[in-house]
């Protein structure tokens, strides 16, 4: 039946959730470690199993770090704070109840600006709040039991729960790539769905295109990628149509996504919120966030990656798409910020870090911390570029590779000891160009009768001849004159 669905009259209306773990040392609410890995039940206390006549005391870091994180999603900042106890029985969670900021998020609002096809678009946050993390069933240890982990229990969460606002998988992926940077460039999270620290639930709905109303939601977990969470949501749309198109009703519900053949399978009816019987959590007084405090922490964070774009372009002249990939990772822009104030060349500058240097990023799979040559001594390579001595393919084929090999070797030592150095002298360059248009008389025939495209043919031969010295600007004057003379 599904080849006759219009399923372009239907939209998608999707909010995504996405809990993040805090980059602190200890857990939310007692000093056990917060690291990722260590053996099973290594990284637990009394505290952290909740045992009789314990007590939680908060992270201040964590309070700081989820700050932070809302300065940057343009949030209002609660002031006034408490914690509630939701409670719900989970294995993995020892106390049987988990400690949440749901009734009093600490950011409230704000936006995550997202580009798609090349539009941008700001996605509406409904909050941002803490919370601690639930420990971790393995069902594929014991062939006959449930074995716990509770190392992760405790660790602290923020969770950044959208608004209603996406359309479609694509403005998700989106979304949460642009999410992803925001929490790494932060230090918040180091955002590695592989290993957890970063989780994302889809709230999926369906309706016809132009009404207004929001159709029954489905809930779909297990995502481990930013890829997976869009299929996810593209099979999800599917079946929701689908459904409903075969006279079905769609059901609220819980889904897993299976990401080794693309579906989902139900795994519970959805709770709502008065099922989790929330209440303010009693072991945990109020906190009160100053003003003071506040500023303290806006004035640590750095310049954002789309505040850098608008800089790039406005203030260097660089291209907007190149402004956007230096901007990607806050390592690779902090390269580029060195680079760039160690030589006047801007452009030139983006176009080694877009060109050579992500090439033998790509081919080494590393990244830039892993890039041998320093921002100064790229800036000195490109400097003996700009005053001629070398050529660009010289430079990144033959003088680059050194720098690598041999880091700390000066890039014109290097050219000089090569005999790489551009030859500028009219005198040896003019013998080259004569020979070669005597070795082309029917080329230069063609030239001169309107081909003057045949002039890349005329100065690459010559930079063949010439073992690439000759300066190919020089070239290029000196062969105008001789083919027009």
């Amino acid at each position: 039946m599904s080849a006759s669905i219009d399923y372009n009259k239907y939209e998608a209306v999707i909010g995504l959730e996405v809990h993040a773990q805090l980059q602190t040392e200890s857990k939310l609410f007692s000093s056990d470690s917060a690291s990722f890995g260590g053996l099973p039940n290594t990284h637990i206390s009394p505290v952290t199993l909740g045992h009789p006549g314990t007590l939680p005391f908060l992270n201040g870091k964590a309070v700081e770090l989820a700050i932070k994180l809302g300065f940057a999603c343009h949030c209002e900042i609660e002031k006034e704070n408490f914690f509630a106890r939701k409670n719900y029985f989970y294995p993995d969670l020892p106390k049987g109840y988990q400690i949440s900021q749901h009734t009093a998020p600490i950011c409230i609002g704000g936006y995550v600006p997202i580009f798609v096809d090349g539009q941008g678009r700001n996605v509406q946050l409904n909050r941002i709040h803490l919370e601690e993390d639930a420990g971790k069933s393995m069902h594929d240890q014991d062939p006959d039991n449930t074995m716990v982990d509770y190392n992760r229990a405790g660790v602290p969460l923020v969770e950044i729960v959208s608004e209603p606002d996406l359309r479609n998988a694509d403005e998700a992926y989106a979304y949460l790539t642009e999410l992803r940077r925001l929490v790494r460039w932060l230090d918040v999270c180091d955002g590695n769905m592989e290993e957890g620290s970063m989780r994302c639930d889809a709230n999926i709905s369906i309706r016809l295109k132009g009404e207004t109303h929001l159709g029954t939601k489905v809930e779909v977990k297990n995502m481990n990628s930013i890829r997976n969470v869009k299929r996810a949501i593209e099979n999800e749309i599917k079946r929701q149509i689908e459904l409903t198109e075969e006279g079905g009703h769609i059901v609220q519900e819980t889904r897993s996504f299976d990401a080794s053949n693309g579906s989902s399978f139900p795994l519970r009816s959805k709770e709502e919120a008065n099922d989790y019987r929330y209440f303010p959590e009693p072991d945990l007084a109020p906190f009160h966030l100053t003003a003071d405090y506040l500023e303290n922490i806006r004035a640590t964070l750095p310049e954002l990656p789309e505040e850098k774009v608008t800089r790039y372009i406005g203030q260097m002249g660089l291209r907007e798409y190149d402004a956007r990939v230096i901007a990607d990772d806050k390592p690779t822009a902090d390269y580029f910020e060195a680079l760039a104030a160690a030589t006047p060349h801007l452009q030139a500058a983006a176009n080694w870090m877009l060109g050579p240097v992500k090439s033998w990023l790509n081919e080494n799979n590393a990244d830039i911390s892993a890039f041998p040559v320093k921002p100064a001594a790229l800036a000195e390579l490109i400097a003996i570029i700009a005053d001629g001595k070398i050529n660009f393919s010289i430079a990144s084929s033959r003088i680059l590779p050194v720098m690598i090999t041999e880091p700390g070797k000066n890039p014109l030592a290097i050219a000089t000891a090569l005999n790489l150095i551009q030859d500028t002298d009219e005198g040896s360059i003019l013998p080259v160009i004569d020979e070669v248009l005597a070795k082309y008389p029917a080329k230069v025939a063609e030239f001169r009768s309107g081909k003057k495209g045949l002039i890349g043919l005329f100065v690459g031969e010559v930079m063949k001849l010439s073992g690439g010295k000759a300066d190919p600007k020089l070239t290029n004057e000196l062969l105008m004159k001789r083919l027009n003379g």
